[in-house]
């Protein structure tokens, strides 16, 4: 591919300032939002909560990457839409993900790769999501000011419908059609107030 990008642009000098533009940026991203999720996890607390939660057999002298580092290494590349872990060994380098897992920024040691952080999947078990579950509910009644005095649960299922021959697709009888059937539940809260 050819390059029509000059080396830098000028521009009229501001006093004795000298103005230039070029292309030589650096390392840039575009995922900058990662350090607002930062900054929102740090508040709530979510990922030493999760952590909590997942056993951890690992014998810890040989330990390079602590479970937190990869629990926010991985819910941070989720949120920003890196939820295949074959990104990851691209993003293992990226010094604003070693921001974020607030491991510190170390050129000579990556974030962990792709087969270790398939391994802390493998550790989640049914046990340790309930637990999570119950860290979300915790979450979501304590943003209430007052305590709930009732709440109403409210399940409903969407079709979206579907043409051609999309993976889980299945004909619908009640929709007489091909489609997803969602599920979305609904919370309606009361307080005392």
């Amino acid at each position: 591919m050819a390059k029509c990008t000059t080396k830098s642009l000028g521009f009229a000098s501001l006093g004795r300032k000298k103005i230039q533009a070029d292309f030589a940026g650096g390392q840039l991203t575009s995922d900058a939002g990662s350090l607002l999720l930062r900054e929102v996890d740090k508040r709530l607390g979510l990922t030493e909560a999760i952590d909590s939660c997942l056993p951890d057999p690992r014998d810890q002298r040989y330990v390079q990457h602590s479970q937190r580092s990869m629990l926010a290494q991985r819910i941070v590349a989720i949120a920003l839409g890196y939820e295949d872990l074959n990104d990851r060994q691209t993003l293992r380098n990226d010094r604003l993900f070693q921001t974020v897992t607030e491991r510190g920024i170390d050129p000579e040691q990556a974030l962990a790769s792709t087969p270790t952080l398939w391994r802390l999947e493998e550790r989640v078990n049914q046990e340790s999501m309930v637990k999570i579950a119950e860290i979300f509910i915790d979450l979501w009644l304590k943003s209430y000011e007052q305590p709930l005095t009732q709440i109403i649960p409210d399940f409903d299922a969407t079709d979206t419908p579907l043409y051609g021959q999309q993976e889980d697709r299945f004909f619908h009888g009640y929709y007489d059609c091909y489609c997803h059937l969602s599920t979305f539940a609904f919370f309606t809260v009361f307080n005392s107030k």
